[in-house]
């Protein structure tokens, strides 16, 4: 056996998942923030980068901080990313519109 076989494997990095049910239930993993929400909008800081979400009469139904995960209610309309290089301004805009 060599040094790596032997030692055990230490991830460090959450994994990011998103399940979509019948587009009224959201369930997200690898949540690293909440950064802001209203019944129109999400916007999430994954360990994948900003995940926004759009929708119609959605509610934060679950948040569990110390697993990463977030359930989300509402008919979804929209999910997208944002880049690395755009995460600054993702983040200024709607912490803006939200305030």
């Amino acid at each position: 056996m060599n040094y790596y076989e032997q030692q055990p494997i230490n991830r460090t990095e959450k994994e990011h998942t998103v399940k979509v049910n019948n587009r009224k239930n959201l369930e997200i993993t690898g949540v690293n923030d909440v950064d802001s929400f209203d019944n129109e909008e999400f916007l999430l800081e994954t360990v994948m980068g900003y995940l926004i979400i759009r929708g119609q009469n959605l509610q934060l139904k679950n948040l569990d901080v110390s697993e990463g995960m977030v359930t989300i209610k509402g008919k979804v309309y929209e999910l997208s990313y944002v880049d690395e290089h755009q995460q600054g301004k993702a983040k200024g805009f709607f912490s803006k519109l939200f305030k």
